[in-house]
């Protein structure tokens, strides 16, 4: 079995010292201790009772130092400091009161993989509170959470149905070199190679 090396950083020391010894009993984990100067164990778990400035500054430095994954073990949060704690890194949530150790190592190795966990009340919120942000504060600013502005998916889409660029600033009312510097903007900003990247990373995201 290969076994997921794991960091424990905890708020308190009873925390750190009850769930160091539920995972140093497990196969599927071994526990090392977390720096940034050595090479970073795989996950990094987090214990802490709410999700306030002092943790997000912590899981930030993680996010910053390290390519270490980060599971989130919490008494408290909800859907606002759940969106929080994703900008910071965290790839898995897990409340406290259902940290057992079983559920606790299958989600460190969730995580491990490469994959996500989430309650699957928190996760149903977070998608409200996606819709809501969407709703309420990005798209009046003519803004999507792929990172492409209304108008860029615009260009994307007639760049997609074989238009070229004297067609697209016709159809859209647009300079020619607005339709280029838009192109431009996004194949930097996302780092797309071209415009038929642009086109398949717009596609992906179901935009077009």
């Amino acid at each position: 079995m290969e076994r997921t090396t794991v960091a424990l950083r905890a708020q308190d020391p009873i925390s750190q010292a009850g769930v160091a010894s539920q995972l140093r009993a497990r196969p599927e984990v071994s526990m090392t201790e977390w720096s940034a100067e050595d090479l970073p164990p795989q996950v990094t778990v987090v214990v802490v009772d709410a999700v306030d400035e002092e943790v997000l500054r912590m899981l930030r430095n993680i996010q910053r130092t390290s390519t270490s994954r980060t599971v989130l073990v919490t008494t408290d949060i909800d859907e606002q400091k759940l969106v929080s704690a994703a900008e910071c890194g965290v790839a898995g949530v897990v409340r406290r009161s259902e940290a057992t150790p079983e559920h606790l190592v299958h989600v460190i190795g969730t995580v491990a993989r490469g994959e996500g966990h989430l309650p699957s009340d928190l996760l149903g919120r977070l998608l409200q509170e996606v819709g809501r942000l969407q709703g309420q504060v990005l798209g009046p600013r003519g803004l999507h959470f792929t990172g492409l502005a209304a108008r860029e998916v615009d260009v994307l889409r007639l760049v997609a149905e074989g238009y070229d660029t004297a067609d697209i600033a016709t159809k859209l009312a647009y300079s020619e070199r607005t339709i280029k510097n838009v192109l431009h903007s996004v194949m930097t900003r996302l780092q797309l190679r071209n415009r038929s990247h642009a086109v398949a990373y717009a596609m992906r995201q179901g935009l077009i």
